[in-house]
């Protein structure tokens, strides 16, 4: 079983601390690392490895739903600009991972401060000191939950 399945295992069990909603095609939740705070996924319910092996209808919701996340996601963290990843050669399992970003975010390590999330150093992004628990994982997960409900009446 690969690690969003078990994630996802964890959510109907109710032993996720990072889920937020539950959706038609996929699950939201908040990642484990917040250097940039609001950082949430998505997670296909489905255990697939590419948006195409998706049947027609159902990939045309999840990337709607997916954009809704986004909607929430720049709502309820106050983002400039959301970027958007379903990459997979690590976890291969269709999965979005979407960043409320701010003009000026990577600092050093950007031009002017911009640029994509990977020009961050693996070691800052995935930091233990960016690591979200108890009442401030407590919040974000609010927030975005109630942007979502919001969005997805």
């Amino acid at each position: 079983m690969c690690l969003i399945c078990d994630r996802i295992q964890m959510i109907k069990k109710g032993e996720n601390p990072f889920f937020v909603k539950e959706l038609e095609t996929g699950y939201v939740v908040i990642g484990d690392n917040q250097y940039f705070k609001g950082y949430t996924l998505f997670l296909h319910k489905e255990h697939k490895t590419e948006l195409f092996q998706l049947d027609p209808k159902t990939k045309a919701k999840y990337l709607e739903e997916m954009a809704l996340v986004g909607e929430a996601c720049s709502r309820a963290f106050g983002a400039e600009k959301m970027n958007y990843e379903l990459l997979g050669m690590g976890d291969q399992h269709v999965h979005w991972h979407l960043f409320p970003r701010n003009f000026g975010d990577l600092g050093e390590y950007g031009v002017n401060g911009n640029g994509p999330v990977w020009w961050l150093p693996r070691d800052k992004m995935w930091s233990e000191d960016v690591m979200i628990k108890g009442a401030e994982l407590e919040e974000l997960k609010s927030k975005l939950a109630r942007e979502l409900d919001l969005l997805f009446k």
